[in-house]
C-alpha cells in the first residue's frame, strides 16, 4: 500500500514548546514542507502563521500538496467568533483544510447547543469557501460514550445542514496531539477509539492524529477505515520505520 496520500505531515510546536529560536522553527516548517513535496504526502499540517509561507513555496514547486492548519488550537475553548476569524484569515492565507479544535470541556459541561452551533459555523464557513473541515474532538479527554455522543453530534448538525453531498468534505478527527493525559496513557489516536468514531461518523470521514507509531499501524488505521493520519514522523512511517515520537 502507497500510504503518503494518507499522511497529514504534521508540525505544530511553537518555538517556546520546542525551545528553539524563530528563525530555528521556520526553518522546521521549510524543512517538513520541501520534505512533504518531495515525498507526495498529500497534506502539510502547520500553525497558522505559516499558512503564506506554505502557499508560496508550494506554488513555487508548482506541487499538488495541500496546505491544512488548526484552528482553537490547542484548548478549543476560544469563541466561536475568534475561532470563524482565525479560520477566515488562514483561508485568506491559502489554507486548503481547517482542523478546528471543537469546545470539548463545553460539550463536557453539557452545553450542548453551544456546540452545535461551533459544528454549524464553522462548517458553513470553511464549505462557502471551498474547504474541508476536520472536527477535532480530544479523545484522550473523553470516555469511549463521550467520544460516540459528540461524534454523533457532528454527525446530525453535517448531514441536517448541509446534506450527505457534503459529507466527504468533513472529517472527525482524533486528538491534538498536545493534550496532558495520567499515568501516561495515550494522548492520540488508538484503535479502539478510531473504531468508535468510524462507526458513528460514517459517512463523514475520519482522521486518526497521533498514536501512529510505523507502516503497520498506518495500514491498519487504513484498513479500518480512517482516511488520513496525522503525524510529525511521516517520512519514517512511509518509509516502513518506527517512530519514538507520540504524535
Amino acid at each position: 500500500m502507497n500510504i503518503n496520500q494518507y499522511l497529514d505531515s504534521t508540525y505544530l510546536k511553537t518555538s517556546t514548546q520546542a525551545n528553539l529560536s524563530e528563525k530555528e522553527t521556520k526553518q522546521n516548517v521549510i524543512s517538513l514542507i520541501t520534505e512533504a513535496i518531495a515525498k507526495n504526502f498529500i497534506l502539510v499540517m502547520i500553525r497558522p502563521n505559516y499558512v503564506s509561507l506554505a502557499k508560496e513555496i508550494i506554488v513555487k514547486e508548482n506541487s499538488n500538496v495541500l496546505i491544512g492548519t488548526v484552528i482553537g488550537f490547542h484548548e478549543g475553548t476560544n469563541s466561536i467568533e475568534e475561532k470563524l476569524k482565525e479560520a477566515q484569515k488562514a483561508i485568506d492565507d491559502g489554507a486548503d483544510e481547517l482542523d478546528f479544535v471543537i469546545n470539548y470541556p463545553s460539550f463536557l459541561e453539557g452545553k450542548i447547543n453551544l456546540i452545535k452551533s461551533e459544528i454549524f459555523k464553522g462548517t458553513k464557513l470553511a464549505l462557502d469557501h471551498k474547504k474541508t473541515i476536520k472536527w477535532i474532538i480530544e479523545i484522550a479527554a473523553l470516555s469511549n460514550d463521550e467520544i460516540i455522543a459528540i461524534t454523533q453530534i457532528i454527525k446530525e448538525v453535517v448531514l441536517t445542514n448541509f446534506g450527505e453531498e457534503n459529507a466527504d468534505k468533513v472529517f472527525v478527527k482524533s486528538s491534538t496531539g498536545f493534550y496532558k493525559t495520567k499515568d501516561n496513557k495515550p494522548n492520540g489516536a488508538t484503535f479502539e477509539a478510531m473504531q468508535l468514531i468510524f462507526d458513528n461518523a460514517k459517512p463523514l470521514q475520519v482522521k486518526a492524529a497521533g498514536g501512529v507509531k510505523n507502516y503497520q499501524d498506518a495500514e491498519k488505521m487504513i484498513n479500518l477505515g480512517v482516511t488520513r493520519i496525522g503525524t510529525s514522523s511521516a517520512k519514517i512511517i512511509a518509509e516502513g520505520g518506527e517512530t519514538k515520537n507520540n504524535y
